[in-house]
C-alpha cells in the first residue's frame, strides 16, 4: 500500500492552495507591500520648525491618466486587468493613507471624445465603483484630450479652460482667468483697500497651486530624471505645441496671472521635474495605469498655506507580477512531473514486490 501523503488526492489540494497563494499575493497581497512603504511628507522643514506648527495641513493625493478604455478599442482581457490594477491600488491607498482629497490630472477615460450615451455611462459607472471614496475624502477630476476632445477645454486650471485661438469658450475662459489672476493679486498685496480691488473677491494670500492636464511648454523631456521619467529613447523626441504640452503663449500667460508656487500636470504618462524661470517648480505625475508604463506611481503632497512638500509612491511593477506567476507556474510543473515520476517509481517498486511475493 501507498503511504498516505503519496495520495493524488493530497497532492491536487496541495498544487490548489499553492496556486491560490500566489493569487491571493499577485492581486491584493502585493498592493499592500508598495503602499505600506509610502508616508506623507512632513509639510515643515527642519530649518522652520516652530514657525508653522500652527498652520493647517491638507493632505492630497494626485494621479493622472488612469485611461479607462471603453467599448470602441478595448480588449475584454486588457480592461480587465489594468481596471483590476488601478482599483487593487486606489482601495489600498484610500485605506492606508487616508487622503483628505484626490486629484486626478486628466484623460480618466480613454475613448470620451467617441463614446455614445450609453458606453459612457458605463465608462463612468466602472470609474465610479474603481474610484470609491470614503465620504470624508473628497474627489476632483480635471478634463484631459481623452475626455473630451484637443479643442475646447483643451487644458484646465482648476476647471478653467485655455487654448488661446479666439473661440468662443475660450474668450470666456481667458475672461475668467483674468477676473481670478486679479483676485489674487488683490488678496496678496499690502493695500487690500486699493480702489481697484473693492468688491473683488477675497482669497487666502498665498500663491496658488495649479492643476492641469498638460504640462506647460518644455521643449522635450531631454531633463527629466528618475526610475519613471521617460524612456531613453523617448527623451529627446520634440513636444508639439498644443499637443503634447501647452504652447508658449499660454504657458506664459497662466506664469504671469498667478505666478504659483506648484505646478502638477500629466499627460505624457512619465514623471520630470521642470523649473521655469528659474521660479516656478512643475511637476509632471506619470500614468497610474499599468496599460502606459510598467511601473506607474502617485504622488503625495502635504500643503499648508505658507508650505508644500511632495512625496513619491510607487505601485508594484507590472512585470514583477509576471514574474511572479511565471516562476510559480514552472515550479508548480517541475513539481508535478516530478511528483508523477516519484509515484511512478514508486508503484514500479511496488508491482516489482509484489511479483516476487507471488513468485515465492
Amino acid at each position: 500500500m501507498l503511504p498516505k501523503f503519496c495520495g493524488r488526492g493530497t497532492f491536487v489540494i496541495a498544487l490548489l492552495w499553492s496556486l491560490t497563494c500566489v493569487f491571493i499575493f499577485c492581486e491584493f497581497l502585493i498592493y499592500y507591500s508598495a503602499v505600506f512603504q509610502c508616508v506623507w511628507p512632513d509639510t515643515v522643514p527642519q530649518s522652520n520648525k516652530g514657525r508653522e506648527s500652527s498652520a493647517p495641513v491638507l493632505r492630497a493625493l494626485f494621479l493622472s491618466d488612469t485611461h479607462l478604455l471603453g467599448a470602441i478599442r478595448g480588449h475584454w482581457f486588457d480592461k480587465l486587468r489594468r481596471e483590476w490594477q488601478m482599483e487593487r491600488a486606489f482601495q489600498t491607498a484610500m485605506w492606508f493613507l487616508r487622503p483628505e482629497i484626490v486629484f486626478i490630472l486628466g484623460d480618466v477615460f480613454d475613448e470620451g471624445k467617441w463614446s455614445s450615451p450609453k458606453n459612457w455611462e458605463d465608462d463612468v459607472r466602472r470609474f465610479r465603483q474603481m474610484f470609491r471614496h470614503p465620504d470624508d475624502t473628497e474627489l476632483v477630476v480635471v478634463a484631459g484630450n481623452h475626455d473630451i476632445g484637443f479643442h475646447y477645454d483643451f487644458v484646465l486650471v482648476n476647471s478653467v479652460a485655455l487654448h488661446g485661438d479666439g473661440c468662443y469658450i475660450c474668450q470666456m475662459v481667458e475672461k475668467e482667468l483674468i477676473k481670478i489672476s486679479h483676485a489674487l493679486n488683490c488678496s496678496i498685496q499690502s493695500n487690500p483697500m486699493n480702489e481697484r480691488c473693492l468688491g473683488v473677491e477675497n482669497f487666502p494670500s498665498t500663491r496658488p497651486i495649479l492643476l492641469q492636464h498638460y504640462p506647460l511648454y518644455r521643449v522635450s523631456d531631454a531633463e527629466c530624471t528618475g526610475e519613471d521619467a521617460a524612456a531613453p529613447e523617448e527623451k529627446n523626441l520634440v513636444f508639439k505645441e498644443q499637443y503634447d504640452v501647452l504652447s508658449q503663449e499660454a504657458s506664459r500667460k497662466l506664469l504671469w496671472w498667478f505666478r504659483p508656487r506648484l505646478i502638477l500636470s500629466g499627460h505624457t504618462h512619465s514623471a520630470c521635474e521642470v523649473l521655469h524661470g528659474e521660479t516656478f517648480l512643475e511637476v509632471s505625475v506619470p500614468s497610474f495605469s499599468w496599460r502606459n508604463r510598467n511601473n506607474p506611481s502617485f504622488i503625495l503632497g502635504s500643503i499648508s498655506s505658507l508650505n508644500f512638500t511632495l512625496s513619491k509612491c510607487f505601485l508594484p511593477r507590472e512585470s514583477t507580477v509576471i514574474s511572479i506567476y511565471c516562476f510559480a507556474g514552472s515550479l508548480l510543473i517541475i513539481l508535478t512531473l516530478f511528483y508523477f515520476q516519484l509515484l511512478k517509481g514508486m508503484l514500479h517498486c511496488v508491482s516489482c514486490l509484489l511479483s516476487k511475493h507471488k513468485s515465492l
